[in-house]
């Protein structure tokens, strides 16, 4: 799908500050939240995994350049300890450089990036994505960035997200159909059987669609 000329000029202009994702990926994200507000979906948007925050800089940049940061919160939600411990679900040859502990950055790493860029933080709330409560999500969601990794984090992240997900809102997730993470697509999968849904997915990146 083809990036907007907004997207091309934060894109072009501002660093990726780690390389957990790539710009084609970033690109996808972008151009699925730039999409949903165009639509007019109403609800916040919310982020699980952040890590040091690359993606979450983006979409508040997005919401900012297109005036929408008064409508549409962003909740970041993340361990800030690192990766969880593995499941067999995640089992791959191919992944062995991802283990529990790994990724760990701490929430003042993460916040510290909105004040090094002049940028209002999102509401971050720490906490493994088994622990949290749906009632530490916005009460309706427009749009969702899901970046856990293994299986049980995608889970637990869509038992959180799809319920208050409003119709038209989208979901997109990182490391779909990624040979290294084989996890993430056994997880959606699980998840979304029997569930009326649109999929599709470019730069292993998974975009769902809430009829």
């Amino acid at each position: 799908m083809k990036q907007s000329a907004v997207i091309a000029q934060l894109l072009s202009r501002y660093p990726l500050i780690s390389d957990q994702i790539s710009r084609p990926a970033l690109a996808t994200v972008l151009t699925q939240l730039d999409l949903t507000l165009q639509r007019a979906i109403e609800g916040d948007v919310v982020e699980l995994g952040c890590y040091i925050g690359t993606t979450t800089l983006f979409l508040r940049r997005l919401l900012d350049t297109t005036n929408q940061s008064d409508t549409s919160r962003i909740f970041a939600y993340d361990s800030f300890t690192g990766l969880p411990p593995k499941t067999n679900a995640d089992a791959s040859g191919t992944g062995e450089q991802f283990q529990g502990g790994e990724l760990s950055v701490t929430k003042k790493q993460f916040l510290h990036e909105f004040y090094k860029a002049n940028l209002k933080p999102p509401i971050t709330i720490k906490g493994w994505f088994n622990d949290l409560t749906p009632e530490q999500l916005p009460e309706t969601i427009a749009f969702a960035f899901l970046d856990g990794d293994f299986y049980a984090s995608i889970l637990d992240s869509l038992r959180l997200v799809w319920p208050r997900l409003a119709v038209g809102g989208v979901i997109t997730i990182d490391d779909y159909q990624r040979e290294a993470l084989p996890g993430v697509e056994r997880a959606v999968r699980d998840f979304f059987q029997g569930k009326a849904i649109e999929l599709h997915h470019e730069h292993h990146i998974a975009v769902i669609r809430r009829r």
